[in-house]
């Protein structure tokens, strides 16, 4: 069934079907199971990715070096069945690299369009704060509106368009720090850690063998199926009002400077309406809002000086919020 037969079909309709719902469940252990082929100890990884992807969003990747950031993301673009593009970013990058520009046709004599790298459906930004920020900033159109203005032309982008981006948080030479209005565009931000011990004997013995890669498991209409399923999630009006009660009271935190925004809000609705698919539900509950504030929040708030001299951490800040502010039931 095509997107919009399925929008049609179920579009005066107050409840998703369970078959969708558990379809798309189902499509969480095995993205899973395909991702464990290149990489290991990365199933809340994929979780967060997956979620990323319905919920129409952009995800930044942050780790130490070494720790399979562009493995994974080549391993799930595969996975996705989508058009793949990577951009290596470097301080001599320069936007129309990203973009594109028209240069001249010798034949023709006429100057012509070359579209840049993003003109894709999954853009790998590969350790993106190693470019300074007039290049970050040319992804800013891209993963806000979907499309590229070029020579006052604006050019759709492939649909669906995601964009995985991976950083280095611990480099401090050479590299330029992603702006708080890039970080925004961000869905969720994926923090990823050393795998431990047992999954690290697991990662050597996975790479003594031959490599194979992930199999296809979605293509573009099914995909956009699943997005437009996203938003039909449904949710008790009182959990939109803790959605709100947990942006405000970050806003009121005495050791940040700059709080979650109405953006932050949303996106944190949106992050656990895809939850709650991935768990194969139709509604979502407090427990999904709780389960993905700390991917959707953390980046987006900014500590006090005096907190950071404190060794004080937007996590820690998120975690509170999640302690403090109460979980209102529905009469």
């Amino acid at each position: 069934m095509s997107t919009v037969d399925f929008l049609e079909e179920w579009g005066n309709n107050s409840a998703l079907p369970d078959g969708i719902c558990q379809e798309i469940g189902a499509l969480r252990n095995r993205a899973q199971a395909e991702a464990a082929t290149c990489v290991v100890g990365m199933a809340g990884a994929v979780d967060q990715i997956l979620m990323t992807l319905l919920a129409g969003g952009h995800a930044l990747l942050e780790g130490v070096p070494g720790v399979a950031k562009t493995t994974l993301s080549k391993a799930f673009a595969h996975i996705l069945g989508l058009q793949f593009q990577r951009i290596q970013f470097t301080p001599d990058l320069m936007p129309s690299d990203i973009t594109g520009t028209s240069i001249l046709d010798r034949k023709s004599n006429e100057f012509v369009l070359r579209k840049g790298p993003v003109f894709c459906q999954v853009l790998l930004a590969d350790e993106i704060n190693r470019a300074p920020a007039k290049t970050q900033a040319a992804l800013l159109e891209a993963m806000q509106e979907g499309q590229v203005t070029l020579e006052g032309d604006s050019l759709p982008l492939p649909q669906p368009f995601m964009v995985l981006a991976t950083q280095n948080p611990v480099e401090q030479e050479g590299v330029y720090r992603l702006p708080e209005a890039q970080l925004d565009r961000f869905l969720v931000r994926v923090e990823m850690g050393y795998p431990g011990r047992e999954f690290e004997i697991d990662m050597l013995r996975l790479l003594s063998k031959p490599q194979t890669q992930p199999k296809r498991l979605l293509d573009t209409e099914t995909i956009k199926k699943y997005q437009a399923v996203c938003p039909r999630v449904h949710g008790e009006p009182s959990l939109f009002e803790y959605i709100v009660d947990l942006a405000l009271a970050s806003r009121e935190h005495p050791d940040l400077l700059l709080g979650a925004s109405p953006r932050g809000a949303l996106c944190l609705l949106r992050c656990a309406r895809a939850h709650a698919l991935l768990s194969g539900r139709n509604f979502f509950t407090h427990l999904d809002v709780q389960s993905v504030a700390h991917g959707v929040l953390a980046h987006r708030l900014i500590l006090r000086p005096e907190a950071e001299i404190e060794g004080r951490r937007t996590r820690d800040i998120v975690q509170e919020l999640l302690d403090q502010v109460p979980v209102l039931t529905t009469p």
